[in-house]
């Protein structure tokens, strides 16, 4: 391991230190010396092979993914949350098509809505532990919050399955009918932008969404004014987002939002965000310990492909 104290020698130990064997092959994956990083075709490295590995230990038998992968939701149950987090974790190795993808889509088709979509959260979490803000009912609606990621993920790797064709309506009527958001169904919705085949239909609504962002105060401009910036109603202290959190790459509709100004006051803040640790924060209320410790080498990671995505070089002291 590397010895040296830049950002990515910091956030290595950090990761061996404390992340679950998805987030070490993760980021080996990605910043290893010579690891294969972002393919954009299907990866057959051993890289890879090691983390679809990892993630398949959070897999069911129903096709899709439960055991506390995102770790505010705890218990085996397969859950649509859990479902968008590995389609990101298969994209990102190359590995989001084939028999894999056929049967995650089966089980979006059993769990969803009278509408097509996905709920938030499906009922069978009842009974197992979750963050206290997650609400679990009988017959939860649709929720753009869940549906949007997966059917951008999906578009976005040529996926054609029954199921798209209704989420994908759903995604539209619920993105295009937004008036009052927060940042978390502001991200899904860019999520599908990003990935949705109808581009100039994606750019006019994203368009307009970015207007709503700034005009309602979703993003934190200044962030050496955040302190004074009014939080969404039920988000935490400090769960503020900036406009890395909406334009995770170059590439992605919501960087057209901000000027380049904006965009690097909120470059510089992530970068100097960085603790004594190695690791990056979490933002939002910490409510059990373990869940707190799984989250932060996943933002750890997270941070370092969005510097690394605008530019910023990880790999010396300028982080």
């Amino acid at each position: 391991m590397a010895r040296s104290g830049t950002p990515l020698a910091r956030a290595e130990h950090f990761v061996w230190l404390t992340a679950r064997v998805l987030e070490q092959r993760t980021f080996a994956y990605h910043f290893l010396p010579g690891a294969p990083g972002v393919s954009g075709e299907a990866d057959r490295s051993p890289a890879a092979d090691a983390v679809e590995t990892a993630l398949d230990a959070y897999r069911n038998s129903d096709g899709g993914y439960g055991h506390a992968l995102e770790p505010d939701l705890r218990g085996p149950v397969s859950q649509p949350l859990h479902t968008a987090h590995a389609l990101r974790v298969l994209d990102a190795i190359g590995r989001c098509g084939g028999q894999r993808i056929e049967r995650i889509c089966r089980y979006l088709t059993t769990i969803s809505t009278e509408d097509g979509a996905l709920p938030a959260i499906d009922p069978s979490l009842r009974g197992y532990p979750a963050a206290p803000w997650i609400p679990v009912v009988g017959n939860p609606p649709s929720d753009l919050l869940a549906t949007g990621p997966v059917v951008g993920m999906l578009h976005r790797n040529e996926v054609w399955h029954a199921w798209l064709f209704r989420a994908t309506d759903f995604c539209w009527a619920a993105v295009e009918s937004l008036e009052k958001s927060h940042p978390y169904e502001v991200m899904a919705a860019v999520a599908f932008l990003d990935g949705v085949p109808d581009r100039p239909r994606a750019e006019a609504a994203a368009e307009r969404l970015g207007r709503l962002v700034r005009e309602q105060g979703l993003v934190v401009l200044d962030p050496e004014g955040a302190g004074d910036h009014p939080l969404p109603e039920g988000y935490g202290p400090g769960e503020h987002h900036y406009a890395y959190d909406f334009a995770r790459t170059p590439g992605s509709l919501a960087r057209r939002w901000f000027s380049d100004a904006e965009m690097e006051r909120s470059l510089d803040f992530l970068a100097a965000r960085q603790e004594e640790d190695g690791g990056w924060p979490i933002r939002w209320r910490a409510w059990a310990p373990g869940t707190a410790l799984e989250c932060r080498p996943m933002v750890t990671v997270d941070a370092l492909l969005a510097l690394r995505a605008h530019g910023r070089p990880v790999h010396d002291g300028s982080a």
